[in-house]
């Protein structure tokens, strides 16, 4: 059977992280360097894979490690306790061997099968002590944010999750996944404050008590309607799919935002107070609850956003001016990196899966 070009392209983006690794193992091997510029002249694919690799090598080395001063001398005393050999002739005949299989298409993950010499995992009680203060920080560094949203929220979602909430008036919430709110009701008024991510209301009229979501400053004031409001780094987003609803951003050193929105409305509005208003179908607005995205016109990297949502990895962007390329269309939730393959093309970019949990995406 064929091999398809999403699956050429996996293949290649497979190899070049393990190529990667091999190289930088040891680069005055000079057998693995033969190996390697043989694989690379085989197939322009394997060009593209092996730029797309190390651009994205790059980009990490660049980065500027999170609380890198609390987590940086835990790893070291992991590193200090645990000084096993590795058997390096043993390992560059290995290397030899994966290099003759890559090179002959006979393809197989690397980093699987190191040898280890005397003392290789011992005094397992010293390391599992400061292991366990390494996971703690490392929980801290990845899912900081998360991790405080969550014990601040009342309610939220994790990745791919949605969640129905019916609040004491008969309102209802629905929750995008990776969202997070907290419920402040009082004899006069309903507040709903969104912490991060997406949701849809539902609200239950009540004149003499209006409902009201916070986002960051974005006060959206309804008496009985049904929309959507989604927060991220670049604004807030609130779409209108049945009744009406008051929008209002003031902000110090910003013009003040003020508008009434009625059902197939949406409004966009960044940090700096600049806003539009677009129309479009009603039946699109959180369109999530359905599984789809649906764009119109919608930066490159925003879509990304939305979407990561819902996948359990990582999605790398590498390139500014694709992320504010627009896209339109709709793309299926249920299988996220499907989505993602088609988003991409959409836009002449290429996908490279570096394992099921990290994905890079760049100009093609």
């Amino acid at each position: 059977m064929t091999a398809t070009t999403q699956q050429i392209e996996k293949a290649a983006s497979r190899e070049a992280t393990d190529w990667l690794v091999l190289l930088q193992d040891d680069p005055d091997d000079v057998p693995l360097q033969d190996a390697f510029r043989e694989w690379l002249e085989r197939s322009p694919v394997n060009v593209a894979a092996w730029q797309a690799m190390t651009q994205a090598s790059q980009s990490m080395d660049a980065a500027t490690p999170v609380l890198a001063d609390k987590w940086t001398p835990l790893l070291e005393a992991v590193r200090g306790t645990e000084q096993a050999d590795i058997a390096r002739t043993e390992e560059t005949r290995f290397r030899h061997r994966q290099a003759a299989a890559m090179a002959g298409r006979m393809f197989a993950p690397v980093l699987k099968t190191r040898t280890l010499r005397n003392g290789g995992f011992k005094r397992p009680a010293m390391f599992g002590v400061v292991g366990l203060a390494v996971a703690a920080c490392l929980v801290a560094v990845l899912a900081g944010p998360d991790f405080l949203r969550g014990l601040q929220s009342d309610y939220m979602t994790g990745t791919s999750q949605t969640r129905q909430i019916t609040l004491e008036d008969g309102s209802t919430v629905t929750l995008a996944p990776e969202s997070a709110i907290t419920v402040a009701y009082s004899a006069g008024e309903r507040t709903v404050r969104l912490l991060g991510g997406e949701a849809f209301f539902d609200v239950a009229p009540n004149p003499e008590r209006p409902f009201r979501v916070e986002a960051e400053g974005v006060d959206t004031t309804v008496l009985g309607t049904g929309f959507d409001v989604l927060r991220n780094d670049g604004g807030v987003r609130v779409s209108v799919e049945h009744g009406r609803v008051r929008v209002d951003y003031a902000d110090q050193g910003v013009l003040p935002v003020a508008e009434t929105l009625g059902a197939g409305q949406s409004l966009r509005v960044d940090w700096s107070g600049a806003y539009e208003i677009v129309e479009s179908p009603a039946n699109h607005v959180a369109a999530w609850r359905q599984n789809q995205i649906v764009a119109r016109y919608e930066p490159f990297g925003a879509v990304v956003d939305q979407l990561r949502r819902h996948y359990s990895g990582k999605i790398v962007v590498l390139d500014d001016e694709l992320s504010s390329k627009p896209v339109t269309g709709v793309y299926n939730l249920a299988d996220p990196l499907e989505a993602l393959y088609g988003i991409a093309r959409a836009q002449d970019a290429v996908l490279w899966q570096i394992s099921p949990w990290l994905v890079f995406v760049s100009k093609g």
